[in-house]
């Protein structure tokens, strides 16, 4: 009797250090639980909206285009976009309805995309088309200099569908409406453009703490 509850004290003390370690094992991935003394929002407790509910997109068979005013224009595989040297970084994500969570993103830098198409001469917009018909804009400069990425892990595990998967903006100092999911094209113009929100009202910039309307 007293070895049977010595092991049922060891189990016990096991799945409870278990669960300090990490939050969901995802196949062979194992979701973060802090990066860098960061506490972690768990995947499973993030908010998420989307404007046509979640998308389904074949990984073989994606293609990222960039085209607009650059130099070589691209059509990019997920299996090329993931063989960049990743960043990773911890970003909060806040939203206009009032919620937010903190999460450790990995992906590319922009600026390593544009280092390979080139940038036409006075590009100041780039946009972020997506598969479900939703859209946005951002400074190319903002995009560049803070080193803006395009996500494609979240918390050390792969992007699921309804996640954004296979890429995520990361727009890192603007409301949750300014990182699109389910990016399939980038535009890079001279002009300014509205997105789907922007369109309805939505500060075209949409800078946290700054006016979520115009």
């Amino acid at each position: 009797m007293k070895r049977t509850c010595s092991i049922v004290f060891c189990l016990f003390i096991l799945i409870l250090f278990s669960g300090c370690l990490s939050r969901q094992d995802n196949g062979n991935e194992t979701e973060a639980a802090e990066y860098l003394g960061i506490e972690l929002t768990p995947v499973s407790e993030q908010g998420n909206n989307a404007i046509k509910g979640t998308q389904f997109i074949d990984k073989d068979a994606y293609r990222l285009r960039i085209d607009g005013m650059v130099e070589r224009p691209a059509n990019l595989t997920y299996d090329q976009i993931t063989t960049y040297t990743p960043v990773s970084k911890v970003v909060t994500l806040n939203c206009v309805e009032g919620w937010s969570f903190t999460a450790k993103w990995t992906g590319v830098p922009l600026k390593k995309l544009f280092d390979d198409t080139g940038i036409g001469e006075n590009v100041t917009t780039v946009i972020f088309y997506s598969t479900d018909g939703y859209s946005t804009s951002h400074g190319l400069d903002y995009l560049i200099d803070n080193n803006i990425m395009l996500a494609y892990r979240i918390n050390d595990i792969t992007l699921s569908q309804d996640r954004g998967f296979p890429l995520q903006l990361v727009a890192e100092g603007k409301y949750g409406y300014k990182w699109a999911k389910w990016i399939d094209h980038i535009e890079l113009v001279n002009a300014s453009y509205k997105g789907y929100w922007e369109s309805r009202g939505y500060n075209n910039k949409g800078d946290f703490g700054g006016p979520p309307f115009e």
